[in-house]
């Protein structure tokens, strides 16, 4: 798709891409971000909106290239643990719709350290 960025993220000179094959990239953010150093994403080559229109292969593909981002970043950055995820549909946070999972390096002397991803949706503001 010419009007999306994730299918043209190579294109995007603040993105740095690190690990790539047929079906699948991991990204890096260039920019300087005050939170979630170090974070990046995996996309698949493709556009598809959400992770349930990925392929068998691209699934394949991108928890292969997981596994290659955890080595490099347990020796390059040395993280405590990692929040993995992926945002499907505007209300669970999506606001890019060409699928992508998140890699966030933790450390434990982040101010949320020990809080994962859901901790906020656990909060008692949560409540409907």
């Amino acid at each position: 798709m010419k009007d999306c960025i994730l299918c043209n993220i190579e294109l995007d000179f603040e993105q740095k891409v690190i690990f790539k094959d047929e079906y699948s990239l991991f990204t890096q953010n260039e920019k300087h971000q005050e939170s979630c150093k170090y974070s990046g994403i995996i996309i698949p080559k493709k556009h598809r909106e959400n992770v349930f229109e990925l392929s068998e292969e691209e699934i394949t593909s991108t928890f292969r290239i997981l596994n290659q981002v955890k080595g490099w970043m347990d020796k390059s950055i040395k993280p405590d643990g990692y929040c993995i995820g992926w945002n499907t549909g505007a209300i669970a946070g999506q606001a890019l719709f060409h699928a992508h999972l998140h890699i966030i390096p933790r450390f434990c002397k982040e101010p949320f350290a020990g809080r994962g991803i859901r901790s906020w949706l656990k909060s008692a503001e949560n409540k409907w």
